[in-house]
């Protein structure tokens, strides 16, 4: 993505989005919550002590807030193995976090929750000052593999999830040129959606007839029409070629800073997590405990802000490949296992 425009779109974005977030922010603290009552299994370790902040939260709710989430499967040999410890997240305003992580750090699994999907073993998700306990429309989510249905057209996919949520199956019939009125609204809205993604002239094919990073680009369109608070992205770009997959990149950034909402993405690609995201978690299974133990379950090994990028050009530069390093070696390595006190917390802190 050599072009100047391309650039100079990703540097308005992203200076833009960071200026607001500088001013939208103010100190506070992680609240403590007490765990919910475990059932009757063995209690997961006790969390660890980190650093905290010692200035009170803000008057607005946070967007979203994990709270000492921990989370299990059961072992096909009976018994259940913990997954996620101590997971503790905080966003109190619109911001970009990319998560990245070794494979089988539930790092999608950290998503479900999130999107009320799975409902954590211990701990509590809210969003928006709301307990997560089910999937609604605040919460949209972009899968890697387009959730489109190959029966309805572009502009009919974009449409489906704001018709359904708004209006009854038996008004098509019952209210016919009420419902005429209103769906010819709800296509106006689409279409704006189309036009930015650069799709609008390709409303009325089928999934089938577009190419893959086409159908992604529908995929984000038919989430952000219904306006949700938070987009969850669960390696949305992971099966594009790579000239495709930038261009998605600068999309979703100009997306975020347009509509004002939070976005997690998860990706495995450690150079993309920081070149989209102004945050970055890595969830990571090695590490130890204070005693020296090996942990158990994944937990949040870093939380920092991302380097500033204007362009995909800057992967290139010395601090920008330092800093995968280093969140190769502290997050990636298991023979490098930091403890708890050693994890770099500074974004959930500040």
């Amino acid at each position: 993505m050599s072009d100047p425009e391309d650039k100079n779109r990703v540097a308005i974005a992203k200076t833009a989005a960071a200026a607001k977030k500088k001013a939208a922010e103010s100190p506070d603290a992680r609240g403590a919550a007490a765990r919910h009552a475990p059932e009757p299994e063995p209690a997961p370790p006790a969390p660890e002590p980190a650093p905290e902040a010692s200035a009170p939260e803000p008057a607005g709710l946070p967007v979203l807030r994990c709270e000492h989430v921990f989370h299990r499967y059961p072992r096909a040999q009976g018994g259940y193995q913990l997954v996620l410890s101590d997971i503790e997240v905080l966003m109190r305003v619109p911001d970009f976090v990319s998560v990245v992580g070794p494979s089988g750090c539930c790092k999608s699994t950290l998503l479900r929750l999130i999107l009320g999907s799975e409902t954590p073993w211990q701990g509590t998700v809210e969003a928006g000052g709301r307990l997560v306990q089910h999937p609604d429309r605040n919460r949209g989510i972009v899968f890697q593999r387009y959730s489109l249905f190959p029966h309805l057209s572009v502009v009919e996919n974009v449409v489906f999830g704001l018709e359904l949520d708004e209006t009854w199956l038996l008004q098509k019939y019952l209210t016919y040129p009420w419902y005429r009125r209103i769906h010819r609204r709800y296509v106006e809205l689409a279409m704006e959606h189309l036009r930015a993604v650069k799709l609008d002239e390709h409303a009325q094919k089928y999934p089938h007839q577009l190419s893959g990073g086409m159908q992604q680009r529908v995929a984000i369109a038919q989430a952000l029409i219904m306006k949700p608070t938070i987009l969850l992205m669960d390696e949305p770009f992971g099966a594009l070629d790579p000239g495709t997959r930038e261009d998605l990149q600068v999309h979703i950034i100009e997306a975020y800073e347009q509509h004002r909402i939070s976005v997690v993405f998860v990706t495995h690609d450690l150079e993309e997590a920081l070149f989209v995201g102004n945050r970055l978690l890595v969830l990571s299974q090695f590490y130890q405990s204070e005693d020296g133990r090996p942990g158990e379950g994944a937990r949040i090994v870093m939380d920092v802000p991302t380097p500033t990028t204007t362009s995909t050009g800057d992967k290139q530069r010395g601090e920008f490949k330092e800093f995968v390093a280093e969140v190769r070696h502290r997050g990636f390595d298991p023979a490098q296992r930091q403890r708890v006190a050693q994890f770099d917390l500074r974004a959930a802190q500040s």
